[in-house]
């Protein structure tokens, strides 16, 4: 069964040069952005360090790889953005560490009322966050670490309806 998310990521897989990642890459698909995650393989000198020498070899590894890749990125987000009219945005995880070369930050409207802006201003004043839109983002951030567990068992279940409704009746022909 075909849906939106395998089409994206078939695409992907199919685009990406294979020489860029070890392993399988992964895909964070929402309405607005498709976000790829490759992983790099651990340079071969990080064997022989540790500490900061260590960090100092892996991000100099990463932002390597940011550079060397950039153009090619660059045109394969923008193909991907015409096509499937989503910003792509691009990272990469090495030796446990994952790192955001772009992202999306995309404004939210809600209401809430005076005990939960309370909150938000609490956190605000606390220094924990530098405005309400950040308090919110922490708060976010805060049960999405949490709950990870069970957000990811609510997405399985919406690709299930998903799955389940793509193969019902046609109710526009």
């Amino acid at each position: 069964m075909e849906t939106e998310e395998s089409v994206i990521t078939s695409w992907f897989t199919g685009r990406l040069p294979e020489d860029w990642f070890s392993g399988q890459h992964e895909f964070v698909i929402d309405r607005e952005e498709i976000a790829i995650i490759g992983t790099l393989p651990v340079p071969g000198a990080a064997a022989e360090t540790s500490g900061a020498e260590r960090a100092a070899l892996l991000e100099g590894h990463i932002q390597r790889f940011r550079e060397e890749t950039r153009e090619r990125r660059i045109e394969i987000a923008r193909e991907a953005e015409h096509r499937f009219r989503r910003k792509v945005s691009w990272g990469v995880s090495c030796d446990g560490q994952t790192v955001m070369f772009t992202t999306l930050s995309i404004p939210v409207m809600t209401r809430l009322r005076q005990q939960e802006r309370r909150v938000l201003d609490t956190l605000v004043a606390a220094g924990v966050a530098r405005s309400r839109s950040d308090a919110l983002a922490w708060c976010v951030r805060l049960v999405g670490a949490h709950t990870d567990t069970w957000l990811a068992d609510l997405r399985d279940a919406l690709q299930h309806v998903d799955r389940v409704r793509s193969e019902g009746p046609d109710l526009n022909a």
